[in-house]
């Protein structure tokens, strides 16, 4: 009996030991690399960082600044183009009015194909004068025919409806509109509207786009507004809106009021036929075919117009799992045709040097990628690294002062969530994870340069409709929700705030322990599943 208590005794005196010379040991590499490897790479990345937030706060302070102006002095589109409503003509007749196309490109959409359909076919337009094209992707063939039931149901009205397939997906998006535009009837339009699926126009849509077109043959485009009709659906959508609320109210103004550049948002938007073709048309090089496109044509020396009082309803993903591949081709995409397109934009005669030095500098390499880099680099792994590094020093106005104003201008575009600011914050600090993944695969076009995976959409509209409901989200799944990367940068930054509470060093603690409950919360999905909009 004493033999056996003596060993017990014995057995975690070994262990402690064990364990205090592995902690011996790190400490001893530790201390070995840390001035000579560790301390200087990171204040060069602190050096870095810094320069590349004082280019986004220059960035967000020079739209602030015009956006300022432009709703105090800024004249109204109709006021910048001429603009008048179209009218009938006695001898004429419907003649008198251009002919559009409605392009509808869709995949698999059981839960919107209806109101997608619905509401290309409710479009105020002479009926003789319209063409509403249904290009249709999907590979269940139970929603093949629903889909053709609806055009032929629509078509029995007396809608001049089409509905086209095609016996691949090459190209995803831009194969199918592409394919679309080689149809006959094609070529007596001299515009194409173009919606995704789950976009409804409201019925006098192309009474207020067409006009600008018609009296102003140096335009190419007219993009409307998104207008979200699920944003309060939880708190993830509400984090959405006010990203996508500063795109739309700020960067697409801007770039519009300047004449300068603004990009195409894939949908909501009209085309001249003629614009479209001279700039090569549609091409699958990348996973944003729609800016691919806007910068052709503005090599071209075309114009866009953006109207900001045209709203388009739409449905913003209401799940992490269907935002997060979103995110991955609005990233990687953007990056991607950068890569592609720097030397021509330099190369180009047609545009003014103000015009490339706006494209690449301030719409590609500051808002696609230093944006992304910036974000998750230097908030989410050099600012806490200093912690535990208390040689290396970042200026207050850096760590604090710049990420204030940014996430100010940032957050004008929705006043009524400033109240979320902090959980905006913390949610686009873990989305800059996948986004400069996403931007890396981009500029080196690694092997997911090209995924293209359908955003889910779930029919939220539908809830606007009385007596219908709304399709059932997918049951929770932890093989969904778990994400492996966010989780190790979770634990780090955690370990990290422990560290900082312990010793003392830099006081980050607070911030730092926020960021990793951030991306627990993240990472299991509660934000996006199961927490409501205030």
């Amino acid at each position: 009996m004493d033999q056996f208590s003596s060993t017990a005794t014995i057995l975690p005196e070994a262990f402690q030991g064990a364990k205090d010379d592995i902690t011996m040991q790190f400490s001893l590499i530790w201390s070995q690399i840390k001035a000579p490897l560790i301390v200087p790479l990171l204040r060069i990345s602190v050096v870095l960082c810094l320069c590349m937030s004082v280019m986004m706060l220059i960035e967000r302070v020079y739209m602030g600044i015009v956006i300022s102006l432009v709703k105090l002095f800024g004249r109204k589109p109709e006021k910048r183009y001429k603009w008048e409503p179209m009218k009938d003509d006695v001898e004429l007749g419907n003649s008198s009015y251009p002919m559009v196309l409605v392009q509808v490109p869709m995949y698999n959409e059981r839960e919107v194909y209806q109101l997608s359909i619905g509401a290309a076919c409710g479009l105020s337009w002479p009926s003789d004068r319209i063409i509403i094209q249904i290009l249709d992707d999907s590979t269940d063939p139970t929603i093949k025919e629903l889909v053709q039931l609806e055009c032929q149901r629509w078509g029995s009205k007396g809608v001049n409806i089409k509905y086209e397939v095609r016996d691949n997906r090459n190209g995803y998006k831009a194969g199918a509109l592409k394919e679309g535009m080689k149809r006959s009837y094609v070529k007596q339009c001299d515009y194409v509207a173009i919606f995704d699926a789950d976009f409804q126009p409201e019925p006098d849509y192309l009474w207020r786009t067409i006009p600008f077109l018609v009296h102003n043959h140096e335009l190419a485009l007219i993009q409307a507004r998104w207008k979200f009709v699920n944003s309060d659906e939880c708190l993830m959508t509400r984090m959405q809106e006010m990203s996508l609320d500063y795109h739309f109210t700020v960067e697409q103004e801007v770039g519009s009021s300047t004449y300068a550049f603004f990009g195409f948002n894939g949908t909501a938007g009209v085309w001249r036929i003629a614009a479209l073709n001279e700039a090569g048309g549609w091409k699958d090089r990348t996973t944003v075919e729609d800016m691919d496109l806007a910068v052709r044509a503005s090599l071209k020396g075309w114009k866009f117009l953006y109207l900001s009082d045209l709203k388009v309803k739409n449905e913003l993903p209401s799940t992490f799992k269907a935002y997060r591949y979103q995110q991955h081709r609005w990233s990687c995409g953007p990056a991607n045709l950068f890569r592609k397109m720097v030397m021509e934009i330099i190369r180009n005669k047609k545009v003014t040097l103000w015009k490339k030095i706006y494209v690449i500098y301030s719409f590609f390499f500051v808002r696609k990628v230093v944006a992304h880099i910036t974000t998750f680099v230097f908030y989410c792994i050099i600012l806490p690294a200093t912690v535990v590094v208390p040689e290396v020093v970042v200026p207050k106005w850096g760590a604090v002062y710049i990420p204030s104003i940014i996430t100010l201008l940032n957050a004008v575009g929705t006043p009524r969530s400033l109240h979320l600011l902090v959980f905006w914050i913390l949610f686009e600090n873990v989305m800059s994870l996948h986004r400069t993944k996403a931007t890396i695969i981009g500029l080196l076009e690694a092997s997911r340069v090209n995924e293209w995976i359908v955003t889910e959409k779930l029919g939220d509209a539908l809830k606007g409709k009385a007596g219908v409901k709304a399709p059932k989200k997918p049951r929770f799944r932890i093989g969904d929700r778990i994400h492996l990367l966010e989780l190790g940068v979770g634990f780090y930054l955690f370990f990290i705030g422990v560290y900082d509470v312990m010793f003392g060093k830099n006081h980050f603690f607070i911030y730092l322990f926020i960021q990793s409950c951030a991306f627990f919360i993240m990472a299991f999905g509660y934000v996006g599943t199961f927490v409501p909009s205030s």
